[in-house]
């Protein structure tokens, strides 16, 4: 099972292709070095006839906590090679002609929850944490989560989800609309069921399948994308986005000064 930056991956012979976030220390924050490895999985995936499935999950209990601010460093460190990043990984579950499912235990804030949401067919766990978490640190959604998100829920409940910074469990995402299958202790063998499903599936039929849903769905995908890196830049050289993160590292409430 070969290892990269922090990024398990296992392919197995019934065609399924694992995909590990692998710092639970963080709880699988993605680090630069993680999300061009994540990117570059998902590309070859999309041309490798052999790969009938590919999973997104965590490490340790948690999908992902999002973009890696941590450190004291993070005000500086964190800029639009971070946003390219996200939206690369975005656009390769989009485009990948293979299925990609997520399999979503404990907590999926920021970018983690986007590139869940991204995925084809989302197994959340009863108890798992959806969060967009941008307005909590002074920036706003990104990773396509403003199409993704309304797509699936509609406007009111995205607008709550980005503007509040609600967490949605697992449970509350599924009745909303926002995963394709919730589980509770048989999580294992829902994500198991349905990656067998679709691996026995006909890839052409699948892959065309999922061209055509996002095409009705997503259209305006890649406006989002470009949108939120426009606007994430812009905020990213705030007061505000500095306060946010440095209150986060800290543990405390930011305060923020509309400037």
């Amino acid at each position: 099972m070969p290892e990269t930056d922090h990024l398990r991956v296992e392919r197995r012979d019934d065609g399924a292709l694992w995909l590990t976030f692998d710092r639970p220390e963080v709880l699988n924050a993605l680090s630069d070095e993680l999300s061009l490895a994540l990117a570059e999985q998902l590309e070859l995936a999309s041309s490798d006839d052999a790969v009938r499935c590919v999973v997104l999950t965590g490490a340790g209990g948690s999908f992902s906590a999002g973009a890696d601010i941590s450190g004291e460093d993070a005000v500086e460190r964190f800029d639009v090679r971070a946003l390219d990043a996200a939206n690369r990984i975005i656009r390769a579950v989009t485009s990948c002609a293979t299925p990609v499912v997520a399999a979503v235990r404990g907590v999926a804030a920021g970018v983690g929850a986007s590139a869940a949401l991204a995925a084809d067919l989302v197994v959340a766990h009863e108890d798992a944490q959806l969060l967009l978490a941008f307005a909590r640190i002074g920036l706003m959604p990104d990773g396509g989560s403003s199409a993704t998100v309304a797509a699936a829920t509609g406007r009111a409940r995205a607008m709550r989800m980005a503007l509040l910074g609600e967490p949605l469990t697992g449970r509350e995402a599924y009745d909303a609309g926002l995963v394709s299958h919730v589980a509770g202790a048989d999580f294992d063998e829902v994500v198991a069921g349905v990656v067998g499903r679709l691996v026995r599936g006909a890839p052409l039929a699948q892959a065309a399948t999922k061209k055509a849903v996002n095409a009705a769905t997503l259209h305006q995908l890649e406006a989002a994308l470009e949108r939120e890196r426009t606007g994430q830049t812009v905020l990213l050289r705030t007061e505000d986005a500095a306060e946010g993160m440095r209150a986060f590292g800290e543990r405390r409430r930011p305060d923020f000064k509309n400037r």
